[in-house]
């Protein structure tokens, strides 16, 4: 489905970023693993190579420009070309509003909503230089509804939807594709703590019609459809992975 395709899936090293990429790998792609966390990307790279793909291991910060040109000059030069990027990297700092202080606000925009800007702004010449390509942002069902006491977070998510939105209507001319993906709750290292939490799980259960927590690999699943050529009529959608938590 992704034969010899290249894949960028940024924060890769854990969680739902570490699921799409071997998933990716799985269906031919080789995959690059840019993450903060150095340890976590090379041990999802061993992974990629054990199923017989090329993965390259790139320390990123999404958020400053100068590591983003890095990750993509490091890509091209040794894999050739870029077909998909996957902006997955994020992070969530729960606190209430009046708690939130401007340095979390700043880190959680910085990282969620500018790290897909500059990503995607790096990305796009190669995709340009081959005829096209598919680019896949990580938003949240916090980015449609309210969540508590995570501000900087929910308006982030919300960003990306309609950062999705406008990239699609302008990179579609150019055969590009973009669209998003809103996870529900899903169970990965960010949300360990939040479900460890007898309460807090119960409510979010209460609030999933399906009854459970997503796993990393039911964001995968969908990543890989917006990856492949069977998405290419779909343009600038966010597609819900929530287990119908916004039906309600």
């Amino acid at each position: 489905m992704l034969k010899d395709k290249v894949a960028i899936v940024t924060g890769a090293g854990s969680g739902v970023g570490r699921a799409i990429a071997l998933h990716f790998a799985k269906k031919g792609a080789d995959v690059v693993v840019p993450d903060i966390n150095l340890k976590g990307a090379q041990n999802t790279a061993k992974e990629i190579e054990a199923l017989g793909r090329k993965s390259l291991v790139i320390k990123t910060d999404v958020s400053n420009s100068s590591d983003v040109d890095q990750m993509v000059k490091e890509t091209v030069n040794k894999l050739g070309k870029i077909d998909i990027l996957v902006n997955n990297a994020g992070i969530c700092i729960q606190k209430p509003l009046m708690e939130t202080t401007e340095s979390d606000w700043d880190k959680v925009l910085d990282i969620n909503l500018k790290g897909v800007f500059l990503c995607s702004k790096r990305v796009v010449p190669e995709m340009l230089k081959q005829g096209g390509g598919k680019i896949i942002n990580l938003a949240s069902v916090a980015g449609q509804v309210g969540f508590l006491n995570s501000s900087a977070y929910c308006a982030s998510k919300g960003g990306v939807i309609n950062l999705t939105r406008e990239m699609a209507l302008e990179l579609a001319p150019k055969n590009i594709n973009v669209n998003a993906i809103g996870p529900g709750v899903i169970e990965t290292p960010m949300t360990r703590d939040m479900l460890a939490d007898d309460a807090t799980k119960r409510m979010l259960l209460g609030s999933t019609p399906f009854g459970r927590v997503g796993h990393p690999e039911d964001i995968a699943n969908a990543a890989l459809f917006l990856a492949s050529g069977e998405s290419n009529f779909i343009n600038g959608i966010t597609l819900f992975v929530d287990g119908g938590w916004l039906t309600q």
